[in-house]
């Protein structure tokens, strides 16, 4: 396993990367990789986590195990207590270790809607409106239905990124997608086509029936096993369990990253740039832990100011969800009971056989974009729908028994949050308030999801199978009032785990990157991940953070490639 030498200090600094990237996750596997293309330049990957060399990461069904608890794998944040949810802590899981979030999510294969990214290009991030991002989602994909050909308008066909099908989707996946057409939805085969809306089967981010993280997409170049975890690529050195904590400066130019390994502090070196890649909680901490941020804030923990940007750590957006739920005895559905057990463990016997069956579950398996209004032009809320039950308090607590249950959130939500510093010590969680629906507009919303939600589990489809819905007694039937299911709302929601925009890029006073990506006030410093959406796009954020890290690459070499040329002329 190639990692940075056990060296003094004096040797340790004359070791050099040309670039230096913080956070192995979804984008900062992709721009490691990307740069580690030109051969005449080396690339550091750092991550505070460990390798993704595991069972729980590589079976689709480990996410059970991971996204749900704090771990190795999962840094199990909560946000400060929220006044609109009764003053619960909101549960934040992100990933760490190789993949980040990547090895520990869903796998579903989502972009958001084409509208998203052209109101970017409007607000003045030139360069990024859809048809300009649409030609790196698609060189990042490769789409098992397009496998080896480039002729879809919307899809790639030869991308590190493998999606597909889900190999044995749930009898009641098919259930709901019926009772959502019976209800009156459109069907939709493509949430990445021409179209959004409607009902359907979501595509993921697996292949042969394993989880396809971007480490294996773009590190070990398919091979989970691989010990260097470069791929072969000799210019691109890997560290994990390496962790930051801050960004070197010399005057206003990053120099480079000052990390913890093994209790010893060590500076990895940059000769042109460090990227930021950790995500949209760890980016604005790291910044602020560097002296980039609100002065005012970092003067508080005693940080010498190398920057004032207000907007660090501002701008915080999620997608607020909500859970409905129905008990149902089948043990065709997940759930906790003896005969639930038995079932499982033949199902881990036929996936270690056939890489098939339930152990392939994504378990959000199918879904819909739809409309809360009529009037509305595009959808403003999503469902995943999960052959189990995800109950109790907040969503997010274990239920006994099977049943289903379908997720919905609020796709592009008002309500506004912060990210700050708790201590200024990086391996110390950051302080997050992520304001979930502190703008009535989201709530609103949610109450015609819930009714939405009930509707199709009424129809014949899901309701001629049985079973009784759990913690909704006080909405009666029908679509209850708008009060009981404010009230279910605010004692039930959370997040759906898409934070973003934290590191915002624009032009205005409280961006922090521009279009390129640069960190404005500052040289050789950028941030490429979901930070710096500037708003939340309409749909899952993983396919939009491996797009951004591809379109990164390409500024950054071509301007490189500029800088060269100008010096030899």
């Amino acid at each position: 396993m190639k990692q940075l030498p056990y060296v003094s200090a004096e040797q340790l600094a004359a070791l050099e990367f040309d670039y230096v990237v913080v956070g192995a996750g979804s984008a900062g596997c992709a721009i490691a990789s990307r740069l580690a293309e030109d051969p005449s330049v080396t690339v550091a990957l750092l991550e505070s986590g460990p390798p993704d060399h595991h069972f729980s990461v590589t079976a689709p069904l480990g996410l059970a195990l991971l996204a749900t608890r704090r771990g190795p794998r999962n840094y199990g944040y909560f946000s400060v207590p929220q006044p609109a949810l009764h003053g619960r802590r909101s549960y934040q899981p992100r990933g760490r270790g190789l993949g980040g979030s990547s090895s520990i999510n869903g796998m579903v294969y989502v972009r958001g809607h084409r509208n998203d990214y052209d109101e970017w290009a409007v607000a003045g991030c030139h360069g990024w409106s859809y048809r300009d991002v649409l030609p790196y989602f698609r060189r990042s994909e490769c789409n098992e239905l397009h496998a080896g050909s480039d002729d879809n308008p919307w899809h790639g066909g030869h991308g590190p990124l493998h999606v597909s099908n889900l190999r044995s989707p749930n009898p009641f996946s098919q259930r709901f997608i019926e009772a959502a057409l019976q209800a009156g939805f459109p069907l939709n085969h493509d949430f990445n086509g021409e179209k959004q809306e409607g009902v359907g089967l979501y595509q993921v981010t697996q292949r042969n029936g394993e989880r396809w993280n971007t480490p294996r997409a773009f590190l070990h170049g398919g091979d989970p096993t691989d010990a260097n975890m470069n791929g072969g690529r000799s210019r691109l050195t890997v560290l994990t369990n390496s962790q930051a904590l801050r960004v070197v400066f010399d005057g206003r130019r990053a120099r480079g990253v000052s990390i913890v390994r093994d209790g010893m502090k060590q500076t990895v070196r940059a000769r042109r740039e460090v990227v930021l890649s950790a995500g949209a909680y760890g980016s604005p901490q790291l910044l602020m832990a560097s002296g980039i941020g609100p002065a005012v804030h970092l003067r508080e923990f005693g940080i010498e100011v190398v920057h004032d940007l207000a907007g660090v750590g501002q701008n915080l957006q999620d997608h607020a969800d909500v859970l409905v739920n129905k008990q149902l005895d089948t043990t065709d559905l997940f759930g906790r009971s003896v005969r639930g057990g038995m079932r499982l463990l033949s199902e881990i016997l036929r996936y270690r056989r056939h890489r098939t069956g339930m152990v392939t579950s994504n378990f959000a398996e199918a879904g819909a974009f739809v409309r809360s209004r009529a009037e509305l032009d595009i959808p403003d809320l999503q469902l995943h729908f999960v052959p189990g039950m995800i109950g109790g308090r907040g969503g997010r607590q274990r239920v006994r028994g099977h049943g289903y249950s379908c997720h919905v959130c609020v796709l592009r939500p008002h309500s506004r949050g912060e990210v700050r510093l708790r201590t200024p010590d990086m391996r110390d969680a950051p302080s997050i308030d992520a304001r979930l629906l502190s703008d009535k507009r989201d709530l609103d919303s949610l109450v015609e999801g819930v009714r939405i939600v009930r509707r199709i589990f009424a129809q014949r489809s899901l309701a001629g199978m049985g079973g009784r819905e759990l913690f909704t007694e006080s909405l009666g039937d029908g679509d209850g009032s708008d009060d009981a299911i404010r009230e279910f709302v605010r004692s039930h929601a959370d997040t759906v785990f898409h934070p973003v925009g934290t590191c915002s890029m624009g032009t205005g006073p409280m961006a922090v990157v521009d279009p390129s990506l640069r960190v404005i006030g500052v040289e050789g410093l950028r941030v490429v991940d979901a930070s710096v959406m500037p708003t939340l796009v309409g749909g899952n954020t993983n396919a939009p953070s491996i797009m951004i890290a591809e379109k990164a690459a390409d500024m950054m070499r071509r301007e490189w490639a500029g800088a060269r040329l100008v010096a030899a002329v």
